[in-house]
């Protein structure tokens, strides 16, 4: 039986909450009865991103504060620990990314260990896979750091693993792929792909695919992304594990151009640029099997759905 997501009662902290995943994940917690700290330095986070309607606790400030971290996590009866340099920013300056990204989680585990009955789930990526030797890429597929940005999460995955065994922290990571859908806004120079081609075919405009377009993704709605990050966090079958969330299927940027085309009626206009100067993986499609088998979880959106979702969201925006 999957895990109810209930967190009548229960006090939850979750870091980079004012983000594109953190807010739809404030949607998810308040809707499920949890009394919500939200803490963002605002970043790349937007608090419009934030539904009115949503009661909550905002504060202003950055993992990298040890002394605010501690007392909010003692303060929390759950952690949804999602504040990150993105890839973007971690590649113009690393520094910064190992004092948020590594140093930020580390700040969250001690704390977590002080205050002992908290748990926590960690957000990492599918970025730590690279250019994978097998697909479907499964938890045990051996890491191959390419960025910055994913030599520090799989930093932050593997310190997790170290407070659980070593201190017997509460605590669970999942690797996200290439998560699109509401409140991703094209506007944010940060945002995903999907969000990016909205936009241009919307406006005709065209889109710029970087090399032959053949290059494959796993596309994750942004809600079924929430849901496993939450019944990770409120399953204990969880602790001290690393679970992939993906959707299990293999997607070329080409083929999402088209998809995305298909929900306004155009014919994507294409031109064909150098590949990527980061996160340049040819081929990335996750095996979902152990977070399906363990927490009973599984995605429900396909991409037709998820695409037709967010052309909508975006639509009411405008």
């Amino acid at each position: 039986m999957i895990t109810p997501i209930d967190f009548s009662g229960k006090k939850v902290l979750i870091t980079g909450a004012a983000g594109f995943v953190g807010s739809n994940l404030m949607r998810a917690v308040y809707d499920a009865g949890g009394e919500i700290t939200a803490l963002d330095d605002l970043f790349t986070g937007d608090l419009k991103n934030i539904d009115n309607d949503i009661k909550y606790k905002f504060i202003e400030g950055s993992v990298t504060d040890a002394e605010l971290v501690t007392k909010l996590v003692k303060d929390a009866d759950y952690v949804a620990h999602l504040a990150a340099r993105n890839i973007i920013v971690s590649t113009k300056n690393p520094r910064d990314d190992y004092a948020s990204n590594i140093g930020g989680t580390l700040n969250i585990l001690m704390a977590a260990r002080e205050a002992q009955n908290v748990k926590i789930v960690y957000t990492s990526s599918a970025s730590v896979y690279g250019n994978p030797m097998h697909l479907p890429i499964s938890e045990n597929e051996t890491p191959l750091t390419f960025s910055p940005y994913s030599v520090s999460k799989l930093a932050g995955e593997n310190y997790c693993t170290a407070f659980y065994e070593t201190y017997g922290v509460h605590v669970s990571a999942v690797r996200y792929s290439n998560v699109y859908g509401i409140k991703q806004d094209p506007s944010n120079p940060y945002c995903g792909v999907v969000s990016k081609f909205i936009e241009a075919i919307a406006n005709d405009k065209v889109i710029s695919v970087h090399g032959d377009g053949q290059q494959t993704r796993d596309f994750t709605y942004v809600t079924d992304t929430v849901e496993a990050t939450l019944i990770a966090l409120l399953s204990p079958r969880s602790d001290g594990m690393v679970f992939n969330v993906g959707s299990g299927f293999e997607v070329s940027v080409l083929k999402l151009a088209d998809e995305i085309g298909k929900a306004f009626g155009k014919e994507p206009r294409i031109e064909h640029i150098d590949r990527r100067d980061i996160d340049n993986i040819r081929r990335r499609v996750l095996n979902i099997e152990k977070i399906r088998s363990r927490l009973r979880w599984q995605p429900r959106t396909t991409l037709r759905q998820g695409i037709q979702r967010t052309v909508e969201w975006w639509r009411s925006t405008r």
